[in-house]
C-alpha cells in the first residue's frame, strides 16, 4: 500500500468493529483529548455515527444528539444501538457509548441518503467574509496546555476573532477561520461532526480563555456532503446565563454550501470546579 492509499488517522482512529447484533467495539485514542484526557465530543459523535451507519437502514447522517452524562477516558469503548424506526427517507436510532460497564454518553440520530435526496433548498445564510487562508492566524498549538486533538487539525481564524489569544478579548461572542486535517484528508461526514465541536467556545472571545468547558448537549444537522478542499466555520454564543451558555454553528465547504449547522449547550467552569 503506497502513501496515497493509506488510510487518515481519523478513520483509523474512529473505525467500529460489529461484534454482535445492535454491538460495536472502538478505542477511544489518546490523540483526541482535551481535559484530563477526556476525548473530544465531536470525536464521540463520529464514533457513534460509524456505528449507527452500521445499523441503520439509510447510509448518511442527517441529524446527532449527544448528551454526555459521564466524562469517558482513552481506552476501549462498548457501543450499543438499537434501531428506532424508519420511513421511506429516513432510518432513526440510538447509540449508548459504554466504559467499564457505566454508560458515559447516548446519541439519538437520523439517517437518510444524500445520493438520492431531492427537494426545495433556501437558505437565508450566507459563509463567514474571511481573508484568504494565508492571511488568516493559526490556531497558536501549544504543546501540553492546548487540547491534543487540536495538533491534528490546521485551524486558521479570522485576525479580528483572535483576541481570546492574546489574553484581550473583543467582547463580541464569535469566532470564524478555515478548517481541516494536517494530514491532508478531504472532509467527509464524519469530519464535519468532528469539526463541529472541534473550535475553541466563542464565549473565549468574550469572557477570555477559561480552560475546560464541558459540553452537555450537541446536536449537529448534516445538510449535505462536503466538497474536498477548506471548511469555513462561524460559532457565535449570545446567551451566558448561571454559567451555561449556547453556542450555534455553521460549517460550509469551498463551494459556498452549508454543509452543517450546530447547536450545543456548554458549562462555563468556575476556577475551584476546574481545579
Amino acid at each position: 500500500m503506497n502513501v496515497a492509499e493509506m488510510p487518515s488517522f481519523f478513520d483509523v482512529e474512529t473505525a467500529v468493529e460489529k461484534a454482535g447484533e445492535g454491538r460495536f467495539l472502538a478505542t477511544f485514542h489518546e490523540t483526541w483529548g482535551i481535559a484530563g484526557g477526556t476525548p473530544n465530543g465531536g470525536y464521540l459523535m463520529a464514533i457513534a455515527a460509524r456505528a449507527l451507519a452500521g445499523t441503520l437502514d439509510h447510509p448518511h447522517p442527517l441529524t446527532v444528539t449527544g448528551h454526555y452524562m459521564k466524562r469517558s477516558a482513552a481506552g476501549p469503548v462498548e457501543i450499543a444501538t438499537e434501531k428506532l424506526g424508519r420511513s421511506l427517507t429516513t432510518s432513526t436510532g440510538f447509540a449508548r457509548l459504554i466504559q467499564e460497564g457505566v454508560q458515559r454518553t447516548h446519541f439519538t440520530a437520523t439517517f437518510t441518503d444524500f445520493d438520492v435526496a431531492t427537494g426545495r433548498s433556501v437558505v437565508h445564510a450566507s459563509p463567514p467574509d474571511l481573508p484568504p487562508p494565508e492571511a488568516c492566524v493559526e490556531h497558536p498549538y501549544v504543546e501540553g496546555k492546548s487540547p491534543k486533538f487540536q495538533e491534528m487539525i490546521d485551524m486558521r481564524f479570522h485576525p479580528t476573532h483572535m483576541g481570546w489569544a492574546r489574553q484581550t478579548p473583543h467582547g463580541v461572542g464569535e469566532m470564524a477561520g478555515y478548517i481541516r486535517f494536517r494530514d491532508g484528508r478531504e472532509p467527509d461526514l464524519y469530519s464535519v461532526l468532528m469539526f463541529a465541536d472541534a473550535v475553541p467556545p466563542a464565549i473565549f472571545n468574550v469572557v477570555g480563555p477559561t480552560g475546560w468547558v464541558p459540553t452537555i448537549e450537541l446536536t449537529t444537522h448534516l445538510r449535505r456532503r462536503p466538497a474536498p478542499g477548506w471548511l469555513r466555520f462561524r460559532f457565535t454564543t449570545r446567551l451566558l446565563t448561571r454559567g451555561f451558555f449556547e453556542e450555534d454553528g455553521e460549517i460550509w465547504d469551498s463551494e459556498d454550501r452549508l454543509v452543517a449547522d450546530s447547536r450545543q449547550i456548554q458549562k462555563l467552569m468556575s476556577p475551584r470546579a476546574r481545579a
